[in-house]
């Protein structure tokens, strides 16, 4: 049998998507088997998220330097792992959460513990010679994530040039994946000759979309349902559009405010314009379509539209187990946006996804808009049969590394694999 105790931890900083520093981590076990965790970084972050520790050194990279990140991996983490058997992932995770101590991971930082988590599960998943989905959810890891995929990006990926986040596309008329990434790749392509036809700019936001020049938010429905169209599929039923909102970037005193368009609402106001979208365009899912704090406000737009599309809880719920329990125990939301960097650990992720599946919530696999070449959200959306996958668009290296992975796996798992399509949806909308 392979020895598959801890040999060596070693971290170092590196390069996310958006030129900044982050932590990346190798494992290498004693049987020579070894496994690499790279973590992204969130722009649009919520205020309950788990620590992302930075040095503040404003002669380091403008102060984002992750060094002593990278430090707390080298002198207190690989220490105290060392020897530890590698397939004990839960336990690797409660070492690490001992040595922090902290709610947040303010000690040791949540990308440092992340860094070492993702590598580790790596780590095991070589030495056992499984694919990582395989060896984190076992012989029931089969089923294909739908693609939610960014056409145009605003908010804060995009200067703030306009309020809302993202102008996503789910591909839900698909049969399969590579079928469903081959429309997202045809409306990617449609909508940049729509952007073209108007003359506006071709510009990309740090998630690979279209960034956006618009005169008030629902242009860019207008853009997208156009974009669909022009690549020869119907909007709806064919290819939905789904939205992140990120409310609480535009939310203070109780108030909702369009920057660009000179408009402030109130919560009930802004859900009234949220549902009026959603008589008007084909429209699915609606993330973050209230602000992280506004519990109230979240109630207003749960009840008018929790039964008809799919709403999402991110900054809300942060990965969190007990602001998902309280979301769940509200009545909030029917969706739960799982990013590990959120929380800090693999173990943490899974319980949450758990959490999230038995409420009767469906789980949405997300990346960052600080991304890295790690490929592990893809292990984890099939590893956890979640059934969406969020990654940003269909551009830029560190977004297509993603899709890529998912084709291979695709192919790997032959007829075994399972693409849930517009039948994922079906669970929650309930007119």
């Amino acid at each position: 049998m392979r020895d598959t105790r801890i040999k060596r931890i070693k971290a170092r900083q590196v390069f996310d998507s958006r030129a900044n520093p982050t932590v990346e981590v190798d494992v290498e076990l004693e049987c020579g088997s070894r496994g690499r965790g790279t973590v992204p970084s969130g722009a649009s972050t919520g205020i309950y998220e788990a620590l992302e520790l930075r040095d503040g050194n404003p002669n380091s990279f403008r102060g984002k330097s992750v060094l002593k990140a990278v430090e707390n991996v080298n002198q207190c983490i690989a220490p105290a792992l060392t020897g530890t058997n590698a397939l004990k992932q839960s336990i690797i995770d409660m070492t690490m959460l001992n040595l922090d101590g902290t709610e947040n991971k303010s000690k040791l930082g949540a990308n440092a513990i992340l860094g070492v988590s993702i590598a580790t599960a790596w780590a095991a998943a070589n030495a056992c010679e499984t694919p990582l989905y395989r060896y984190l959810g076992g012989v029931q890891a089969v089923t294909l994530p739908v693609p939610m995929v960014q056409i145009i990006g605003g908010g804060l990926h995009a200067g703030q040039s306009i309020d809302i986040q993202d102008f996503l596309i789910i591909p839900v008329g698909a049969a399969t994946y590579s079928h469903g990434i081959e429309m997202v790749a045809n409306v990617y392509h449609a909508t940049k000759e729509v952007f073209t036809k108007y003359g506006k700019p071709l510009s990309v936001a740090d998630e690979g979309g279209f960034w956006p020049t618009f005169s008030a938010n629902a242009e860019g429905l207008d853009l997208l349902v156009e974009g669909i169209r022009q690549a020869g599929y119907q909007a709806g039923a064919e290819v939905a559009i789904a939205l992140d909102i990120a409310a609480s970037h535009f939310y203070q005193d109780g108030k909702y405010t369009f920057a660009a368009e000179g408009r402030e609402m109130d919560s009930q106001e802004f859900a009234r314009l949220l549902s009026g979208w959603v008589d008007k365009y084909p429209i699915i899912s609606i993330e973050d379509g209230m602000a992280e704090d506004d519990w109230d406000g979240w109630s207003i737009l749960s009840a008018q539209l929790k039964n008809r599309i799919q709403l999402i809880g991110d900054d809300l719920f942060t990965t969190n187990a007990g602001r998902i329990k309280r979301g769940i125990d509200q009545n909030i939301a029917n969706s739960v946006l799982i990013k590990m960097n959120q929380i800090g650990t693999i173990t943490e992720t899974l319980q949450a996804v758990e959490l999230t599946r038995n409420a009767g919530y469906l789980p949405v696999v997300s990346a960052r808009s600080g991304e890295t070449e790690d490929a592990t959200i893809v292990h984890l959306a099939i590893a956890t049969n979640a059934g969406q996958l969020k990654v940003g668009s269909i551009a830029r290296t560190e977004r297509t590394v993603k899709w890529n992975e998912l084709l291979r796996i695709e192919e790997e798992l032959g007829t075994e694999a399972v693409y849930p399509g517009q039948d994922i949806f079906r669970r929650i909308i309930k007119e």
